[in-house]
């Protein structure tokens, strides 16, 4: 014997309203008193209807998909980005696509191409580096897709984005260091392709310059913001006659792999070497000792990423106002025991 799933005729005989009603409360639109909203809201979870996804797109014009394109070598950054923006788009009714693009392949055009016309989302939140390469961009805004930039290198005209201050956060955490003493300071730089790698080793120059210093370009070395490239940048710094006494790894994944090279290498740390990081991903706090990093809020940002194409209803049906086109959240600099004083 099969069981009939309820319908949205249903829904709108047990809570005494129109079938236009129902549909309004399920794709939060406004116009629908607040008391009735919570009505229909209780027979659906009642009847435990399951709009199909079909009819909620032919009914708005909508897909109720949101992409997510990223291109990062760091897991605990795409890891954040996923559960902020997942979490935001379930609540708001919305499906999340996550999809990985090359940012250097050859056919990237047409693989954005191809996605949209496939997928039709409503719109797109776009990581570093894609999220500063124009024919990304291009290839949006010629199909008439809404896209969400995060972490850019600057910000673009009419293009909304969420970021923090890298170049402030940068300078803080070097200031961190020079006021415990260190000099000595090497920084470990971050893929040229990621916007956030000239803006954190710009706030380390700004910050040495305030102290009038310049950048020793032997203790300058690059990094891909991942494990294995923090451990062997930190092998050339520390096999250096004149070692660093501190090391400011541009990512958290790099500065995990400073730490591991120094235990290799037998230096103690914090005693013989400072380390930090950036990001404040999981690991961080769970190492020993555990880093020094700056806490950047990449889930909260990706929440609001959705949000700023997803502009939620508010019960009472009236607008709610427009976020600010481009929008800079709070950093916390997060002081462990991979960091003393000399």
């Amino acid at each position: 014997m099969n069981i009939r799933s309820p319908t949205i005729v249903d829904v709108a005989r047990e809570a005494g309203v129109s079938i236009k009603t129902v549909s309004r409360v399920l794709n939060h639109e406004p116009g629908v008193h607040e008391s009735t909203r919570d009505q229909v809201l209780k027979v659906v979870e009642a009847l435990r209807y399951r709009p199909k996804q079909s009819a909620r797109s032919l009914a708005g014009g909508r897909s109720f998909l949101i992409g997510l394109l990223y291109y990062d070598p760091s897991a605990s950054f795409v890891a954040s980005v996923q559960q902020g923006a997942t979490l935001r788009c379930r609540e708001l009714g919305y499906h999340l696509v996550v999809e990985s693009l090359h940012n250097d392949a050859p056919d990237l055009r047409q693989q954005i191409d191809r996605m949209v016309m496939a997928l039709r989302p409503d719109g797109m939140v776009l990581t570093p580096p894609l999220c500063d390469n124009p024919e990304v961009l291009a290839a949006l805004r010629d199909s008439g897709t809404p896209c969400v930039l995060m972490s850019p290198e600057r910000d673009v005209e009419g293009v909304p984005s969420v970021r923090i201050d890298d170049v402030h956060a940068a300078e803080e955490i070097t200031n961190l260091l020079l006021s415990l003493g260190h000099q000595r300071i090497a920084f470990i730089t971050g893929p040229a392709d990621q916007s956030a790698s000239a803006l954190r080793y710009q706030g380390y120059v700004n910050a040495l310059r305030s102290h009038g210093l310049e950048p020793d370009p032997e203790l300058i070395q690059p990094g891909l913001f991942t494990f294995a490239s923090g451990r062997d940048a930190a092998h050339q710094l520390l096999s250096r006659r004149q070692r660093p006494t501190a090391v400011f790894a541009s990512n958290d994944d790099m500065a995990l792999g400073v730490l591991a090279a120094a235990q290799r290498l037998g230096l103690s740390v914090p005693g013989e070497l400072s380390i930090t990081g950036f990001d404040d991903s999981p690991a961080a706090a769970l190492v020993w000792p555990p880093l020094t990093t700056v806490r950047q809020p990449v889930a909260e940002m990706a929440r609001m990423a959705v949000e700023m194409l997803v502009t939620p209803q508010r019960p009472d049906g009236a607008s709610p106002a427009e976020p600010e086109l481009h929008q800079v959240l709070p950093h916390e600099l997060v002081v462990r025991d991979s960091t003393r004083a000399r």
